[in-house]
């Protein structure tokens, strides 16, 4: 025990240096595969360029974690040391909220005092976001993230599903209702939500079919007949594959029927994904015109905050 919490102090001695950005990875660090996400990005808040030099570091805490000294400790670590990757925050991972980092510095400092340290610089808590004031996760806002919707509540229940294409996160939970059939999210499409969203991919196409695989993700086959955005994998104008993440077929598609699709890609598979949060709706004509207006203002929005970061 004394020689674990004494490698504390030392630990940003493990932090190489920070690394460019790299894609979504799955969760490997074994402390922190019982969070409730299974996907990370590196490097990480503390510097760690790969999961390998981020476990060297997290062990260290494990005497005490033993301890029982904080409910909030493993969850602040891993938010820490394994943070969850989104869609909305590819560029910079999320940071836990501050009252979670001072909920298990609260309750551990005095153990370590016991062995002559102190909580360590590296896990200040002053600099991170408050809960209502900044973009942050904490257990509690995990675990009651149907709360805020009466709605689903009344209906159902609400539960997060991911796989190794997506990372787990709010755009994620799918909704059941009493029967426990799926609910799907509808998400107006507008400007407001193709600025806010920011998809990957938009396509015209029309569903061949919807392969379903019991409680397995399906996936829809399409014929894609246009192509009005491609940012991470080129797609052929051909027969394709869009992929569902979870069991619930979020958006539903009906084979026969031609739709505008906005959703996401991994890069890493080449695969083009469908998320309750993506966008399926019946083709118009002058949908194909707002798309690209829609994608001009967002590309002058992306140069001018370049230009802002440039000064």
């Amino acid at each position: 025990m004394l020689a674990l919490l004494a490698a504390l102090a030392a630990c940003c001695a493990l932090c190489p240096a920070p690394a460019g950005a790299a894609a979504c990875e799955l969760v490997r660090i074994p402390l922190c595969r019982s969070m409730p996400w299974n996907m990370t990005k590196m490097p990480n808040h503390l510097h760690h360029s790969t999961q390998d030099n981020a476990v060297l570091a997290i062990e260290q805490f494990e005497g005490l974690l033993g301890t029982g000294c904080s409910a909030d400790l493993l969850f602040f670590l891993c938010a820490m040391y394994a943070p969850i990757c989104t869609i909305d925050f590819q560029h910079e991972p999320i940071k836990p909220c501050k009252a979670v980092c001072e909920r298990a510095r609260r309750g551990c400092e005095p153990v370590m005092r016991r062995y002559n340290h102190s909580w360590p610089d590296s896990l200040h808590c002053g600099e991170l976001p408050l809960y209502d004031r900044g973009v942050c996760i904490s257990p509690e806002a995990i675990v009651k993230a149907d709360a805020a919707d009466p709605s689903t509540q009344e209906a159902g229940r609400c539960s997060p599903e991911s796989s190794p294409d997506f990372p787990l996160d709010a755009n994620n939970l799918h909704c059941r209702d009493a029967a426990d059939r799926c609910k799907c999210k509808t998400v107006k499409m507008g400007l407001k939500s193709y600025l806010k969203n920011n998809y990957n991919y938009v396509i015209r196409a029309r569903v061949r079919e919807v392969r379903a695989r019991g409680m397995e993700p399906a996936a829809a086959v399409v014929e894609v007949r246009e192509v009005l955005k491609s940012s991470l994998v080129r797609i052929p104008r051909d027969t394709l594959s869009l992929h569902y993440t979870s069991s619930c077929q979020c958006p539903p598609l009906t084979a026969g029927d031609e739709y505008l699709i906005m959703g996401y890609e991994n890069e890493e598979t080449s695969r083009l994904l469908l998320i309750d949060g993506s966008v399926a709706q019946k083709w118009k004509d002058k949908m194909g015109r707002k798309v690209k207006r829609w994608d001009q203002i967002l590309q002058g929005k992306a140069r001018a905050a370049q230009r802002r970061n440039r000064h």
